[in-house]
């Protein structure tokens, strides 16, 4: 089973994707990214979906953060910012994938699936160097 942490100010969208994985899989939510952290802090994450715009730390600063302690989670940005531009930047930063808000489940479930299979592949060749 793996692990995903939905990381979104807005309850509704944390509800939404709590609800689309958390029949198959592991899941955490949390209300900032400050919460989600001290989730981080206690655990390895596969998938980490997050929002960019949060009082206190962004999900910008969240996913440089991910990007240092556990470099083979996959990071998917949702965000209301509707630019490509904005999603290619993210995407150099490190971002897996970027969801438009409003987002359609099946783009979701499509990105997460994807994710899913890049953070396993990097973790098995991390595995595979001796790099764990």
């Amino acid at each position: 089973m793996a692990a995903f942490l939905i990381v979104d100010d807005d309850a509704a969208v944390r509800d939404v994707l709590y609800d689309l994985l958390c029949d198959e899989h592991l899941c955490h939510s949390a209300s900032t990214a400050e919460q989600a952290l001290a989730f981080i802090r206690e655990q390895p994450y596969d998938v980490v979906l997050t929002d960019i715009s949060m009082p206190g730390l962004s999900g910008v600063e969240l996913l440089g953060h991910l990007r240092q302690t556990q470099p083979d989670t996959s990071v998917i940005v949702i965000s209301g910012i509707g630019d490509s531009t904005h999603a290619e930047g993210l995407r150099r930063l490190g971002a897996f994938d970027f969801i438009y808000k409003p987002f359609q489940l099946e783009t979701v479930e499509e990105s997460v699936a994807r994710a899913l299979e890049h953070s396993r592949s990097s973790k098995s060749r991390r595995g595979a160097h001796g790099e764990d």
